[in-house]
């Protein structure tokens, strides 16, 4: 959803909305009548704000945090991408190659000295350099890249600070 789309939204969460969303970021498992009891609010009523926040698009869903080590995927690298042009045809040619690729875990435009910033994680270093030789160098348009391989996640978090609250 566009900007646009979610101007004035912000306004219509109260300190409750504000709350579940807060608490189901840490837990989306969170049974109903235990995230009512954590609000101090009944349970039909909860789950009636719960559907509404997923109605209006701002719970997208529910997913399971996994471990990348233990998956095999501990290697984490940044990669600053260059592009030769950045006509409509090759941002969108782009973005749909980087949606094929699986180590691609996330991918932005940038306003900058280049054009996207992706994250990936791979299983090790020989993991990446074949991603990069293979995969991303194979891309038509690219006219360079640079890497910065994290040494160590200082903090990975998926939670939003939730306005009002911050």
């Amino acid at each position: 959803m566009s900007t646009e789309k979610h101007m004035g939204k912000q306004k219509s969460l109260d300190k409750i909305d504000q709350n579940i969303l807060n608490i189901l970021q840490k837990d989306g498992r969170l049974s109903n009548v235990k995230l009512a009891q954590t609000i101090n609010l009944s349970p039909t009523p909860c789950l009636e704000r719960v559907k509404r926040l997923e109605k209006e698009g701002y719970i997208k869903g529910y997913v399971a945090l996994l471990d990348s080590e233990l998956l095999g995927a501990a290697l984490v690298s940044f990669i600053e991408v260059s592009l030769d042009r950045t006509t409509t045809e090759a941002l969108d040619k782009f973005n749909r190659e980087i949606w094929k690729m699986e180590e691609v875990q996330e991918c932005h435009m940038v306003a900058g000295g280049f054009d996207y910033l992706i994250k990936v994680r791979t299983r090790d270093m020989t993991h990446y350099r074949k991603f990069l030789a293979e995969k991303l160098a194979s891309l038509a348009d690219i006219s360079g890249t640079h890497t910065y391989v994290v040494m160590e996640e200082v903090k990975d978090s998926s939670a939003i600070a939730i306005p009002g609250n911050i």
